[in-house]
């Protein structure tokens, strides 16, 4: 569901650990790799920081992105793809990711290329169901 700031949110009904496991499963079979996972509550432990379980997964694909970057260059500020696995104060976890036509209409690039990016929603609502 589209959120403030061309954010969507969706709920996932696993923990962040195991999100993140099913999220770059699902990426690895369609072929997407994942660049990076960033471990924000692990890394605020290590400087004695609290905070809830919250995980970043960069990944994306150079066939999807790269035709994007040409026709908008600047959208490569927002790629590679990213996916937020976040537990709150409630112990609900969800995963935040843009909009693609939040980036659309942020960097220009045409109508129907949004396509290359809507396929990271799919993948994404698939594995937290």
């Amino acid at each position: 569901m589209p959120t403030r700031n061309g954010l969507i949110r969706v709920s996932s009904r696993y923990s962040v650990d195991e999100t993140v496991r099913r999220l770059q499963s699902a990426f690895a079979e369609k072929g997407l790799q994942v660049f990076a996972l960033i471990d924000h509550s692990g890394e605020a432990e290590k400087v004695g920081l609290k905070m809830p379980p919250t995980k970043l997964l960069i990944f994306g694909g150079p066939k999807a992105g790269t035709p994007l970057m040409v026709a908008a260059p600047r959208l490569a500020i927002d790629l590679p793809l990213k996916a937020l696995v976040a537990q709150d104060a409630e112990n609900k976890v969800t995963v935040t990711y843009n909009d693609p036509e939040y980036l659309r209409e942020r960097h220009g690039f045409p109508a129907e290329m949004t396509k290359n990016l809507v396929v990271a929603g799919a993948l994404i609502a698939k594995a937290v169901e």
